[in-house]
C-alpha cells in the first residue's frame, strides 16, 4: 500500500526530481526555511556529500541581523554561501527551493547569492 505525503512533501519530491533530471553533475543549493531562521547548503548528490552551508545562526550573520526570519537575514545568508560555496570551488549550482514559492525570503535569498557570484 502506498505511503500518503502531504502536499508540501509531494510537492517536494516532485520538485527534487525535476531538479536532478537536469542537473547535469552540478550541485543542489537546497534551501530550508522556518519561522524564526533560514538554512542554504550546498549538497554533491553524486558523493551524497555537502559542500557548504550557511544558516541564520551562523556567527557571520547572526551578529549583523536582528531577526532570523526577515529577508535582511535571508539576504546575508545568500552572500555566505556564495562565499562558502566560491571557497569550496563551486561556481554553477542548482537551485532547490523545496516546496516552498520562490518568493520573499527564499528569493532573497537566491538574489543574493547570484550577487555573491554563484550562477544559477
Amino acid at each position: 500500500m502506498p505511503i500518503s505525503l502531504k502536499g508540501s512533501e509531494r510537492r517536494k519530491q516532485r520538485i527534487r526530481k525535476a531538479i536532478k533530471a537536469r542537473a547535469y553533475g552540478r550541485p543542489r543549493l537546497s534551501v530550508f526555511r522556518s519561522d524564526k531562521n533560514i538554512y542554504a547548503q550546498i549538497i554533491d548528490d553524486a558523493s551524497g556529500r555537502t559542500l557548504a552551508a550557511a544558516s541564520t545562526l551562523d556567527k557571520d550573520v547572526k551578529g549583523t541581523v536582528k531577526g532570523g526570519g526577515s529577508q535582511e537575514a535571508a539576504s546575508a545568508v545568500g552572500k555566505l554561501i556564495a562565499e562558502r560555496g566560491k571557497a569550496a570551488n563551486v561556481s554553477e549550482v542548482i537551485f532547490d527551493r523545496g516546496s516552498y514559492l520562490y518568493h520573499g525570503r527564499i528569493k532573497a535569498l537566491a538574489d543574493a547569492a547570484r550577487e555573491g557570484g554563484l550562477q544559477f
